[in-house]
């Protein structure tokens, strides 16, 4: 094993040859050499299937926290779509209760109360991306939505059935309540203190104006005896109506009437013509209501 090798090479074609000189031992060498690389080689490949065999295990939990995180999204926008029509439902109660005048039972927890925690999971969906960094924080926010959503739902359901026991009961004070806009187009000023577009210092507004073509229908918002139609002042041709429970409105800078003092309008009916008289900036309807000879805010009295 460890004596000298000489090792002739001929070339065919050329008819030349070279001398090698070859020790035994450097033959072992490189014989344990190439068993070594071998062998390291196949380690490698026994180690580079079980890391595809990882790899291919990780993309498919990846996969499946893609779906269960969409379905979770996909959850989280159902939850807040049902908040919202929770609280649209409980805002429509208040705008029933302020029209006849009747208290909502405070004794359960209103959607949007202070709990210490945030009410919506409207955060979240803006931000998906805080989905994958706290998911179970994220999870447990949803269950406790839902708990409080079943909560508010029930607590809900028992007020409006009170609401439609009182209702069915004081069914004519609904009827003359005004509950409906009382002519279409766009509302250019609100209730509350503005500046004035004549002088520019600030005033009270007390109503609301509703800007539209002139001649656009009026209605009556509710049941009542007419007791003013005719001019005055700064208000231009103006209608009020008499609702009973110490509910007056009024409609001002009208193009025209079509009823006339003394005379019941149900809720409904044409009464006149959006217009642009007396002192006014453009063809608009100029709506209030008086409650108890003091302005109100019209919106609480709207319902659709």
């Amino acid at each position: 094993m460890f004596k000298n090798y000489h090792v002739v090479i001929f070339k065919d074609r050329e008819g030349g040859f070279r001398n090698l000189r070859l020790r035994g031992w450097l033959g072992a060498i490189l014989f344990l050499l190439v068993l070594a690389l071998a062998g390291t080689n196949l380690y490698l490949l026994g180690f580079y299937s079980q890391s595809l065999a990882l790899e291919h295990e990780l993309e498919e939990a990846q996969k499946i926290i893609r779906t269960h995180d969409s379905q979770v999204l996909s959850l989280a926008g159902k939850i807040q779509s049902l908040e919202e029509d929770v609280q649209r439902i409980q805002q429509f109660d208040a705008k029933l209760r302020v029209l006849v005048n009747i208290d909502k039972d405070t004794g359960g927890k209103a959607a949007g109360e202070e709990t210490g925690q945030p009410q919506s999971v409207a955060g979240y969906l803006n931000n998906p991306a805080f989905l994958s960094r706290h998911r179970e924080l994220f999870t447990r926010r949803m269950h406790s939505l839902v708990e409080e959503l079943v909560e508010n739902a029930n607590l809900e359901e028992i007020q409006q059935q009170n609401l439609a026991s009182f209702l069915r009961v004081n069914k004519d004070t609904l009827l003359s309540t005004p509950s409906i806009w009382p002519t279409q187009g766009y509302l250019t000023s609100g209730f509350g203190w503005r500046s004035s577009p004549f002088s520019g210092s600030g005033r009270m507004h007390t109503g609301l104006d509703i800007a539209n073509r002139t001649g656009t229908p009026v209605w009556a918002p509710a049941g009542g005896t007419v007791t003013f139609a005719g001019m005055d002042g700064a208000y231009g041709l103006c209608l009020m109506i008499d609702h009973g429970n110490s509910i007056v409105t009024r409609y001002a800078h009208l193009d025209k009437m079509v009823v006339r003092e003394g005379q019941y309008v149900q809720r409904g009916d044409v009464i006149g013509a959006v217009g642009n008289t007396g002192r006014s900036t453009g063809p608009h309807l100029h709506y209030e209501v008086i409650v108890g000879g003091v302005p109100v805010d019209p919106m609480r009295y709207i319902l659709n």
